[in-house]
């Protein structure tokens, strides 16, 4: 599904500039948002110096990492979002080493915001991680992210990951659902299901991803090296805008009209919304796009220990921060 909020954007920008060269097109990939901000960040034009002029952006649907993965390999996309996960298998099984990690998108444990939540049932006699033996839990996908939480977890508590329990997949909206008709024993939840979860009281967290894993890099843009170094400085214009309009979700005095942006564009009600997202409660965004390298090779290490990835990745090899470098000093 491709959205025409950007072809929308560039025509009328277009016409108030007057702009004749050709600005180069941004084919940004994202599943989810506001998780990914691909769809939403340029809503305020006002806020952009050179959208239209150096470059345009195309906002483009998939269905989850594994397409846009593919389509980076086609040539078909040129900034995909990924989490630690999918950039191992994009380099280890789809041999794309030329990819660079070039901004964040949201950062989860990071002291005082929010960090994904691991429900048991409130009257469950399931009281710590060892008592999970024998019983069946829940992640969104087998190798994501939550999912990697969950096997270092058993692992913390020396139990098997492939042996001492079973891990089935769901969609987040039904996590609850599976936990409340004893389908799992454990789920793993995300914003808003989370604060959902929290609102019923028929669940209770058992622990956290940042028990698990501490910090870790969420979500992450990604762009191959050739289509970084063909169009640097249009990439820095871009990252430049991108900071802006980042920066003004993130800004407090905007709540209300930010809350109403994503609620008009997502069709979720504002009020499931405005208590958490671009707060505390939410996942951490860095103001200047950077990614965590840090908190990623973490999780990259702890996949190496649980087998999901085979080689050990080294993530300065596939990490390009020249362009939120240049991008935050015009800013700042």
């Amino acid at each position: 599904m491709r959205t025409v909020f950007g072809a929308a954007l560039f025509a009328a920008i277009f016409v108030a500039t007057g702009a004749q060269a050709e600005p180069l097109k941004i084919r940004a990939g994202w599943s989810n948002t506001p998780t990914a901000m691909a769809p939403l960040i340029f809503a305020k034009p006002e806020l952009l110096k050179h959208y239209g002029q150096s470059y345009v952006m195309e906002p483009i649907h998939f269905a989850g990492s594994a397409p846009e993965i593919t389509a980076l390999a086609n040539g078909d996309l040129d900034i995909a979002t990924l989490a630690p996960s999918s950039l191992a298998f994009a380099i280890e099984n789809a041999k794309l080493t030329d990819l660079r990690v070039i901004g964040d998108e949201n950062q989860d444990g990071v002291e005082g915001w929010f960090t994904s939540l691991f429900f048991v049932l409130k009257d469950s006699p399931i009281k710590t991680v060892t008592d999970l033996k024998g019983k069946v839990l829940a992640s969104n996908a087998i190798g994501g992210g939550l999912d990697i939480g969950i096997r270092a977890m058993l692992r913390k508590n020396k139990l098997d990951d492939k042996r001492d329990v079973s891990i089935i997949e769901g969609p987040f909206p039904a996590m609850l659902s599976m936990l409340e008709e004893h389908k799992a024993d454990l789920v793993a939840t995300v914003p808003p299901f989370s604060f959902i979860g929290e609102a019923k009281g028929t669940a209770r967290t058992l622990f956290t991803l940042r028990d698990a894993i501490g910090t870790s890099e969420f979500i992450f843009d990604v762009a191959r090296k050739p289509f970084i170094d063909k169009n640097h400085a249009a990439l820095v214009d871009f990252t430049e805008d991108w900071i802006r309009g980042l920066r003004w979700f993130m800004d407090e005095k905007n709540h209300d009209e930010a809350v109403k942006i994503i609620a008009d564009y997502t069709k979720l009600p504002p009020k499931s919304l405005s208590d958490w997202v671009f707060t505390h409660k939410d996942l951490y965004r860095d103001p200047d796009h950077r990614a965590n390298l840090k908190a990623l090779q973490a999780s990259l290490d702890i996949q190496q220990e649980l087998g999901i990835q085979k080689t050990h990745i080294d993530v300065t090899k596939f990490a390009d921060q020249s362009l939120v470098d240049e991008a935050a000093k015009r800013i700042n």
